[in-house]
């Protein structure tokens, strides 16, 4: 609780003083009977109202901000699989794109010679395999020694090896298909151009290339593609707050207002970030109408299954002395009123955990402590 300013507590406490019909400088029954402590009479003792503190359980809700961002099971940058000028563009931010559909073509002198290299190797393995088909045949009539028809086996095997290899390198370069199929029955290829294409289905968020870019094979990112439809939100969490969380515990995600979605905890990790000294705690939210924006900022309530204990006392029974100190008048079995330093913990709701300063059975005002304030000053 903050201080109040001295006209609002004046005006309660002339307005309590004017409903009980008193003044606390004319009024008889109003009198310090124990040093500190503050007796009230019967009139006045008609307007204050007491609560009893007693050990409660509750579930916490840690309140934080923390900052969108791509949920990174689900999104990926698209690097150059090989090198060369970016020659055509076939995307735009924000489009949805298929798995495996083309993104950008590279005049990529990479991508003509591992086509160049495959066509070769198809036709060395051909050509060998034939020869070596052809020793065997002859070794069966002691044409050719075995020596002969081995090695000739060797070279064919080899060929075949060097085959494979070259159609994996196209494979790593995502060359259609098609265009595989062409270079194996000896067709030609008039125009080759390497293809950049989508390794996930998703919306691209980032193109980061240009008609003209020279990419280097491996090393330049071109597109971020990712499914918006799922997103990360990294709550900043402090102090005794990580020890309230568990994972699976329910999220709420607030943004533009009004609006909210609702998250599940995935990730609690175990390093504190070095710049805010807080643990980015990991929150998965689906997000279906794209109301969530990478980098945005949220306010985001973790509530915790976990469950606390502890004494509760009402908000409105702590009031703050004149260096700020929190608190609470606490009833006395003679009947007066004695303050009592509180320290304070977790606000839930209408009531604030008291570590230390109170027990349980204790009675404290939660109605008219501004009045005993009052009344204590004189």
């Amino acid at each position: 609780m903050t201080m109040r300013s001295p006209a609002p507590a004046a005006l309660a406490l002339a307005a309590l003083m004017s409903f009980a019909g008193c003044s606390p400088k004319s009024d008889n029954n109003a009198q310090s009977t124990t040093p500190g402590n503050v007796t009230l009479g019967a009139e006045q003792l008609k307007h204050i109202r007491l609560y009893t503190v007693s050990l409660a359980k509750w579930r916490k809700t840690v309140e934080t901000m923390g900052a969108v961002d791509f949920d990174n099971d689900y999104s990926t940058s698209v690097l150059a699989p090989f090198s060369g000028p970016v020659s055509r563009l076939l995307v735009t931010p924000g489009e949805r794109v298929k798995k495996g559909q083309a993104l950008a073509m590279v005049a990529s002198p990479d991508f003509a010679q591992a086509i160049d290299a495959y066509r070769k190797a198809v036709s060395t393995a051909e050509t060998l395999r034939k020869l070596a088909n052809l020793d065997k045949d002859l070794l069966r009539h002691q044409g050719v020694s075995k020596r002969e028809a081995d090695q000739a086996e060797t070279d064919a095997v080899g060929a075949e090896s060097d085959r494979y290899a070259a159609l994996q390198g196209l494979a790593s370069l995502n060359i259609d298909p098609r265009t595989i199929n062409a270079v194996k029955k000896g067709r030609s290829l008039s125009h080759i151009e390497g293809v950049i294409r989508a390794p996930i289905a998703g919306t691209v968020v980032e193109k980061l290339i240009s008609p003209g870019l020279l990419l280097q094979a491996g090393t330049t990112a071109c597109f971020t593609i990712a499914d918006v439809s799922r997103i990360w939100v990294m709550a900043q969490v402090f102090g005794p707050d990580i020890s309230a969380i568990s994972l699976g515990d329910r999220a709420e995600i607030v943004a533009g207002g009004a609006n909210s979605l609702s998250g599940v905890v995935t990730n609690i990790p175990a390093l504190v970030d070095n710049d805010t000294r807080s643990v980015p705690v990991r929150v998965s939210v689906a997000n279906p109408s794209g109301l969530l924006k990478r980098q945005m900022y949220v306010r985001v309530l973790i509530h915790s299954r976990q469950e606390s204990r502890g004494l509760l006392a009402p908000v409105s029974a702590v009031l703050r002395d004149d260096e700020n100190l929190p608190f609470v008048y606490v009833a006395q079995a003679d009947g007066s009123f004695a303050r009592a330093h509180v320290t304070l913990g977790y606000r839930a709701g209408e009531f604030y955990e008291i570590p230390a300063g109170l027990k349980a059975g204790n009675r404290v005002v939660v109605d008219g402590g501004l009045f005993i304030q009052f009344m204590q000053s004189q």
